[in-house]
């Protein structure tokens, strides 16, 4: 299979430490359980995003704010959600709906969804990381690509999620060459529709790519009754199944 000829180095024995990177479930008077499961003791999350209303919205939530406050007393990272557009959107609406973030819900970074992967957007795309990071000091930020974008964009934040889709994409899908030069903790990969008895080959696929951030979901992106159903909206069904074997890890 195809993501058997990864070159990705690792030292021998060396623990990647996984764990999840949540993209953002529904909103928590819709999905109270959810949010309320990723602040259970020894649950291995690595970040959580939190998209109030496409972004931070024009008010506080006070539902969005308690839940951002108990993540976050639980040593969880809360992303604050900002849609790039693809590199469409301007830079001074990014950085207000950063400042929003950081004012009403204290985010801890950030996520730049539909992030641009080409080499033309690269410097915008620094200007902004830069700008995030002086007005919150140590902000976590997270390049939401979807793909593996030019490796410019590798030196500018501190993960790059490179594989956003369907498992019908995933379990076929290649490491860019470039990413050996690199720890896994700098990737991400966010895939939906996994099978539950294909959740081993799925963490297998993380390991040897070389992501440590990882977010699996046996949920669909589909359109159902005239409208999309987002798949990372609701936990897995097996969520406690991925949480205990990152824990014990995942052999080879």
């Amino acid at each position: 299979m195809p993501h058997l000829t990864s070159t990705k180095k690792t030292a021998s024995g060396t623990e990647l430490h996984t764990g999840v990177g949540v993209p953002g479930f529904a909103h928590p008077l819709v999905a109270p359980a959810e949010w309320a499961e990723l602040t259970r003791p020894g649950t291995p999350v690595h970040w959580v995003v939190l998209n109030v209303a496409d972004g931070p919205g024009s008010r506080p939530d006070p539902h969005c704010l308690e839940a951002a406050g108990r993540l976050r007393n639980a040593g969880v990272r809360v992303l604050g959600h900002i849609d790039a557009t693809y590199g469409a959107r301007g830079f001074g609406e990014m950085i207000s709906d950063a400042h929003r973030y950081i004012d009403w819900y204290k985010a801890d970074g950030f996520l730049l969804d539909r992030c641009p992967t080409e080499r033309t957007a690269l410097p915008e795309i620094r200007r902004t990381v830069t700008t995030l990071r002086a007005i919150r000091d140590d902000a976590h930020v997270v390049l939401g690509h979807g793909t593996h974008p030019h490796p410019g964009y590798a030196e500018s934040a501190d993960q790059l999620v490179t594989f956003s889709g369907p498992w019908s994409d995933y379990r076929w899908s290649q490491v860019a060459e470039w990413t050996a030069d690199y720890p896994p903790e700098r990737f991400c990969h966010l895939v939906h529709g996994v099978p539950g008895g294909h959740l081993d080959e799925a963490l297998r696929i993380a390991r040897w790519q070389g992501a440590s951030t990882i977010y699996f979901t046996d949920r669909t992106d589909r359109t159902d009754r005239g409208g999309r159903t987002d798949p990372w909206e609701a936990m897995p069904g097996y969520w406690d199944e991925i949480v205990s074997r990152i824990g014990t890890g995942v052999s080879e």
